[in-house]
């Protein structure tokens, strides 16, 4: 019984480190997609457009998936928090992707690639902040980031790119992103539906958005037409319902690391798609900041354990290693 387990954790493992990697893989290309796509509409009428794409690309997924898992059907779903969850989410993605594609249509495919990679590190210290503690090493790599930064983002006359600036606010928002999916797939959540209602929630607000502060056209729609399918089918519909499938699979650590090879992904598409180059200053600035991102989550770290008494009252903690 004990083996029988055992073989089905690591098949669970596997599984969601192969949901990851493709996630990081869409997420990478997409970086060229978006790129292309902000040369014909707005950042809200793109992200807006991706969005309500990826929620009716989910409608028949979630259908499929649900007649042809029984385990999935049979197991005690949570509706409560799978609805909060999926609004908190969506809040959170549309303030996310909401920086990352204004701060793409200002800087290259790769740059925005490697600096939103940049959340992996973010969530360490956010940690910290909520539970207040962390480790050294986690201390040294976040250092070692920032130096990377420096080097990929500040200019020679030291100032930094504004679309450089408005991407890594993105990323403080997909660290929080990743957060939330932690907390919320710990509570018997389902995860298609909570993608669904966050692409809901976060399409509703960028459609807002669009009709307040641009003049979308169909003209300029059609153009994009390309870039925006890509963006709703693969980055947005199966991309994020991909990672919060993988993460359910995944502890977080292993999750974090896979997800940040979108960034290799992202240079690699960025030089081989859209012919971008980069100087040996902002090479060297990468390596830093990926180097960084794989020291983070490498790295042992000590997470508290909590267990509770049937009645929810805290009886013991204890620190672990992960």
């Amino acid at each position: 019984m004990e083996n029988t387990n055992k073989k089905k954790r690591t098949k669970n493992d596997h599984s969601g480190s192969l949901m990851l990697l493709l996630t990081a893989l869409i997420w990478g290309l997409a970086f060229v997609a978006q790129s292309a796509g902000m040369k014909y509409i707005g950042a809200f009428t793109f992200n807006s457009a991706r969005t309500v794409i990826a929620a009716f690309v989910l409608i028949p997924i979630i259908f499929f998936f649900r007649r042809a898992d029984k385990n999935e059907r049979s197991r005690s779903i949570s509706l409560k928090y799978t609805v909060i969850g999926g609004i908190i989410c969506g809040i959170v993605l549309f303030a996310a992707s909401s920086f990352q594609q204004s701060g793409i249509a200002l800087t290259t495919a790769g740059k925005a690639g490697f600096i939103t990679a940049l959340y992996i590190v973010i969530v360490p210290v956010l940690e910290f902040i909520i539970y207040r503690k962390t480790s050294a090493m986690i201390w040294v790599c976040i250092l070692i980031a920032v130096c990377g930064s420096y080097l990929l983002c500040i200019k020679e006359d030291l100032s930094i790119g504004r679309g450089d600036l408005l991407v890594l606010i993105c990323a403080l928002f997909y660290a929080l992103h990743i957060m939330v999916i932690d907390f919320f797939s710990a509570k018997n959540t389902d995860g298609m539906i909570m993608s669904f209602i966050q692409f809901v929630t976060a399409g509703i607000i960028m459609l807002i958005c669009t009709f307040a502060f641009e003049d979308p056209n169909i003209k300029s729609l059609l153009s994009a037409w390309k870039p925006i399918l890509y963006a709703g089918v693969l980055s947005s519909g199966a991309g994020y319902t991909l990672q919060i499938l993988g993460q359910r699979r995944t502890s977080p650590a292993v999750a974090t690391l896979i997800m940040s090879l979108e960034s290799v992904f992202a240079v690699l598409s960025g030089w081989l798609i859209l012919g971008e180059k980069l100087s040996p200053k902002e090479i060297f600035g990468c390596i830093l900041v990926f180097a960084a991102v794989i020291l983070a989550q490498t790295s042992p770290k000590k997470r508290s354990t909590k267990t509770e008494d049937k009645n929810g009252k805290k009886i013991k903690t204890k620190k672990t290693d992960s």
